[in-house]
């Protein structure tokens, strides 16, 4: 037990050495400049309806996003699907599909996958820029394996990998990076959470296929001579979260209470707080909101959000196995597009 106290605050202190590398986090000069910016999606209802500021009490699947640690609380099996129509009436579409379940007593294994499809997408050329040659797909997909793990009584642990992959006919991007979380829970009744989380750390990506290839056409009546192009690297989103939570504890009722401060690589730092009011854990309601600088200037913002989040859970218990299925739905509102709307459904056995 006391090497797994031990590797669970190497993990705080992991953590606490990245913060001073935070203080360029947020440079104006670097924003726009990453890559694989659908890591920065949250695909999941539940958390997306209080804008992914629960980094100190995510329990499920959904942790995967939020705080790898929260998955170690899961009892038995869970599954979760998700659909969010991203950009209105664009025909983007961000699915996602999980499942974490209980590995020997303390442990837990998770799989979750993410699909970001574009619709058809108009062939232009040089020679006929406005298209008539049909439509290609363009896809991103994001497959994540995770581990976490139950230290001691008060200390939870987990890593990811997700492994990444763009794609359109002739060009395509793999990379894999890697994400650490550990939360914290304390308490006469465990209603006092803090986490820490570290996500999207890994190498470089570029993309390589037929599309990078230019042909110079016949040279000396002999051969045909086709030069390929080398696409620049682009450096993967990476932040940092540190939240904490308070559960105010009602008989039938909990009122939680969560913040949490986004340390951003390539983007504005954010500040995130919200509520979630459940009864009997059937009905659950929550909003927050999350602020950056300049979220108010719509000439200066560097987001598309306004901040203001919102969501519903419906949860029932089917007979008296232990089975819970719910429907979850969130509200993330944009200055343009209308907001996106998430419907998700999970089934707990």
């Amino acid at each position: 037990m006391k090497r797994y106290l031990q590797i669970a605050l190497s993990l705080f202190a992991g953590a606490l050495l990245v913060m001073p590398m935070s203080a360029n986090a947020g440079n104006e000069q670097r924003a726009g400049s990453a890559g694989a910016t659908e890591l920065l999606i949250n695909p999941w209802a539940r958390s997306a309806g209080w804008g992914s500021v629960n980094t100190a009490g995510a329990r499920g699947i959904e942790s995967v996003f939020l705080n790898v640690a929260g998955t170690a609380f899961v009892e038995n099996t869970e599954l979760v699907f998700s659909h969010t129509d991203w950009f209105g009436d664009a025909d983007i579409n961000v699915d996602a599909f999980g499942f974490t379940t209980r590995v020997g007593e303390t442990g837990a294994l998770s799989v979750s996958i993410m699909a970001m499809g574009f619709g058809d997408i108009e062939i232009t050329t040089t020679e006929l820029p406005d298209g008539g040659l049909g439509t290609y797909s363009a896809s991103y997909l994001n497959l994540a394996v995770s581990y976490a793990k139950k230290f001691t009584e008060n200390i939870y642990g987990g890593v990811t990998i997700k492994l990444i992959n763009h794609r359109i006919p002739d060009l395509s991007a793999a990379g894999v990076c890697f994400d650490a979380g550990i939360q914290y829970v304390t308490g006469e009744k465990d209603q006092i959470k803090f986490g820490i989380g570290l996500k999207n750390v890994g190498p470089a990506m570029n993309f390589e296929g037929d599309g990078l290839s230019l042909s110079l056409g016949t040279l000396f009546g002999n051969y045909n001579q086709t030069v390929e192009q080398r696409s620049s690297n682009y450096e993967l989103p990476s932040l940092l979260n540190i939240g904490g939570s308070y559960d105010f504890l009602f008989p039938d009722n909990r009122l939680t209470v969560a913040a949490n401060f986004t340390s951003n690589s390539f983007t504005r730092d954010q500040i995130g707080l919200g509520l979630e009011y459940s009864y009997k854990e059937w009905i659950m309601v929550r909003t927050g909101y999350v602020y950056e600088e300049d979220i108010f200037d719509s000439a200066q913002s560097q987001t598309m959000f306004s901040g203001f989040n919102g969501g519903v859970t419906f949860e029932v218990p089917l007979g008296d196995s232990g089975t819970r299925f719910g429907i979850d739905w969130a509200y993330r509102h944009t200055r343009d597009f209308g907001g996106f709307n998430t419907i998700g459904a999970k089934i707990t056995l």
